[in-house]
């Protein structure tokens, strides 16, 4: 005899243990924001505040589930602008994520759920529309979002630490930098940005003669007014659109999470 299940909202937790995987949502949003303690930009990522269970009061990933009527980005673009209010330029899917225990605590069975995570990388322009930060949205380090506050909720420690593997490795064959400045930048902007993301400091003279084999930075006629010093000159990318390819496929090097 066949056994009928409640749906998810009236199940009780051994009967959402068995119900079919339900489908979600989660993005990580990297921007390169200034760092009192680092005394340089470093790569940050907005959360949000869990306010039901599981994991209430712990800061989470932005996402939600996946409706029947919308595509997989849309969805994603949905819940960004929902929960933060960000409509980034740059948005490519990452990965999926569907561990059996990720969406319960540990002990305790919960109905499974597969997380599509999408990562934005946003400019500085994109950046300040969620500069002013709530009780239940905060922009976090992405290296050290979590730590002392019990952790981050479900899996998402491990999700950012993937995206900033993926970010690290992309870096050296992509021309990924560009997605975190303006229009025009300096070439110690430029580096900041390198450096953020690789987590280490770079020579800048070696760093200048390397960026004159990349065809895709021109010099402007422009500078950068303001300074004590000589004004630095402005750079503008020529590269491909400044937009995430739809698809982009890739060799993983490592085991997967």
């Amino acid at each position: 005899m066949s056994t009928v299940f409640a749906g998810p909202f009236g199940a009780n937790v051994s009967e959402r243990a068995q119900l079919p995987p339900s489908l979600a949502i989660s993005t990580v949003i990297f921007a390169l924001k200034p760092d009192r303690a680092a005394g340089k930009p470093t790569l940050w990522l907005p959360l949000v505040r869990r306010v039901k269970e599981p994991f209430k009061g712990q800061w989470a990933l932005p996402g939600g589930p996946l409706t029947a009527v919308e595509s997989l980005e849309d969805a994603a673009r949905r819940n960004l602008r929902e929960t933060t209010g960000l409509a980034p330029e740059y948005l490519e899917q990452l990965y999926a994520f569907g561990g059996l225990d990720r969406a319960s605590r540990p002990g305790r069975s919960a109905q499974r759920v597969v997380s599509i995570v999408y990562w934005a990388l946003v400019r500085p322009t994109e950046a300040e529309l969620l500069a002013e930060e709530t009780e239940n949205v905060a922009w976090h380090r992405a290296d050290t979002a979590g730590e002392g506050e019990g952790g981050l909720a479900f899996d998402h420690r491990e999700i950012i630490d993937y995206a900033l593997w993926r970010l690290s490795n992309k870096l050296e064959y992509a021309q990924i930098a560009y997605h975190f400045l303006g229009e025009t930048f300096t070439l110690a902007e430029l580096r900041e940005v390198y450096e953020a993301v690789l987590g280490r400091q770079l020579d800048p003279a070696n760093f200048r003669r390397q960026l004159k084999s990349v065809p895709q930075i021109e010099a402007t006629d422009q500078f950068l007014e303001g300074g004590r010093h000589r004004p630095p000159r402005l750079y503008r990318y020529t590269g491909p659109a400044r937009t995430a390819p739809a698809f982009e496929p890739y060799r993983l090097t490592r085991s997967t999470p």
